[in-house]
């Protein structure tokens, strides 16, 4: 009998993170002869998914764009850092990773994406900062279709924009992203808000409606927490811990029990007797729960063996 279908998705995306074109096509070919023929059902869509997703890679494959960079995907979700020059992402990025990146008070120190990984309350996170991106970005003015490209693979953008700026400056750069089709979760990182006026907040807030802005300066360790906190809301994503300890494990939401063991190791799910959970999703604690509770961010969780 074949796994649950939900778990084995699970593992088909783990599976194929970091892998594109020819070796993404040949891991989705291994993946789809391991999967049962069932016309129907469950096993049936997943067979479905893969077979789209090999059509997809092919066409991306076809498509070469000039001056073409690639970023290897770490950690458990990728955010971009956008915005036009001197917007304050370098100096932001090495505030939240501590690491070394060149920094300029003047515009295009940064020529190429830079990734970083910043821990996020246990869970490793990739920042990729896109240099400046201009206007006719998405017609490939200063190379800006090869940065695009980039943000495309990202999970979610923070945009950023120096406090003391005009919001044109942000607007002119969120309008290329809408032209290349690019549509992700995203918020406002206002930077170098100890230089700003009072009114900062508010004249952003007014100038981008539905867009939560948060007020950082890599002088402010509360700020660029709190910056942590709400990029991590746009993954998607929850923090589960096991009951022995170590780093929370990183799932959708709507992850179960099951789902996590899975992501523990492959024999803890085959092996799977049940769970107990402490935290949010539990009635009490230490609740005794089927492989098919659905776990909550902040949970702790025992997986039971047979």
């Amino acid at each position: 009998m074949p796994m649950p279908h939900r778990t084995q998705m699970t593992l088909i995306k783990r599976r194929l993170v970091g892998k594109e074109g020819a070796e993404r096509v040949r891991e989705l070919r291994g993946i789809l002869s391991e999967l049962p023929n069932y016309k129907n059902g469950p096993y049936a869509d997943i067979r479905k998914w893969v077979l789209g997703e090999i059509d997809a890679t092919r066409s991306r494959a076809r498509i070469v764009y000039r001056d073409s960079i690639a970023v290897r995907r770490e950690g458990a979700a990728q955010i971009a850092l956008v915005g036009p020059p001197n917007a304050g992402k370098s100096s932001l990025l090495h505030a939240l990773s501590d690491v070394q990146i060149k920094i300029g008070n003047y515009a295009f120190t940064t020529l190429r994406p830079v990734p970083a990984l910043v821990r996020i309350e246990g869970v490793l996170v990739q920042f990729v900062e896109i240099p400046g991106l201009l206007q006719g970005a998405s017609d490939d003015h200063g190379g800006g279709r090869a940065y695009l490209g980039v943000l495309r693979e990202a999970d979610a953008i923070v945009y950023c924009q120096d406090a003391t700026a005009v919001p044109d400056d942000l607007r002119s750069v969120m309008r290329e992203v809408a032209r290349a089709g690019i549509a992700r979760p995203a918020l406002l990182a206002l930077t170098k808000c100890d230089d700003a006026s009072s009114d900062a907040i508010e004249r952003f807030s007014g100038a981008f409606p539905g867009l939560l802005v948060v007020a950082t300066s890599i002088l402010d360790d509360a700020s660029l927490g709190r910056l942590r906190a709400a990029a991590w809301r746009l993954t998607g994503l929850i923090r589960v811990h096991v009951r022995d300890g170590g780093d929370p494990f990183a799932l959708p939401t709507g992850s179960t029990v099951l789902d996590l063991a899975a992501a523990i190791h492959s024999e803890l799910a085959r092996d799977f007797a049940g769970a107990r959970v402490w935290g949010p999703s539990a009635r009490f604690a230490g609740q005794r729960v089927g492989r098919d509770h659905v776990v909550r961010e902040g949970d702790t969780v025992e997986v039971l063996t047979a």
